[in-house]
């Protein structure tokens, strides 16, 4: 019986060595790649069960990443692991498509529970943020109807802050073109087409607290 084949995603050489070895025997790490922007073509040639998504990498991160998955015909879940223990970012990330959500802090023992449930079909969110996130989930949206992600909302308060696009990948330990990237589906949401627009926008309904 063949072992569920898993894709490592993250630029940390030795985070990812020690994953390899903690599965090794009861799965087959099919690969390791650092940086998001890999993942369409390594999923398109592994042809993992499971992905193990870092969030925080050069050039691609792994929101970004996770919402090319579109472009590959691979049938795959992903399980996010990260060092944010962030309940909005959970959030963003299982809306984005990701199965499974932990903290790299978690135990190698929750990693294990995390990609059984993940094959089975179900979603894995790490416990310690569990109630975090269902809370945030019963919170009203926006007012007008806008959608706006935690990410979203994020770089638009920088933007309305005065900041630069480099500065808030800086901040935000995104790279610019994530950040580029965030900021024109925020226009496409808001219906604006520029800087000063979309800052005006943000300030009269009151949209980010600055």
């Amino acid at each position: 019986m063949s072992l569920p084949r898993v894709l490592i995603v993250d630029d940390h050489k030795l985070f990812a060595e020690g994953i390899a070895q903690l599965l090794k025997g009861r799965f087959e790490i099919v690969g390791t790649v650092g940086d998001g922007s890999l993942l369409s073509e390594a999923a398109s040639r592994l042809r993992p069960d499971v992905v193990l998504l870092d969030l925080s990498m050069p050039h691609v991160g792994g929101l970004e990443a996770l919402g090319h998955r579109k472009t590959t015909r691979v049938d795959y879940r992903t399980i996010v692991l990260t060092m944010h223990g962030d309940a909005r970012l959970a959030i963003e990330a299982l809306k984005a498509g990701a199965s499974g959500f932990m903290l790299k802090e978690s135990s190698g023992e929750e990693l294990l529970t995390a990609l059984d449930a993940v094959l089975q079909g179900r979603t894995y969110l790490t416990s310690t943020l569990t109630k975090d996130v269902l809370a945030m989930m019963a919170e009203p949206t926006e007012p007008g109807g806008v959608k706006l992600t935690a990410r979203q909302r994020e770089v638009l308060r920088l933007i309305v802050q005065g900041q630069r696009v480099k500065e808030i990948a800086g901040i935000l330990d995104l790279s610019p073109r994530s950040v580029e990237s965030i900021k024109y589906h925020i226009m496409q949401e808001l219906n604006v087409h520029s800087t000063a627009e979309l800052v005006r926008y943000a300030i009269q309904h009151d949209l980010v607290s600055v």
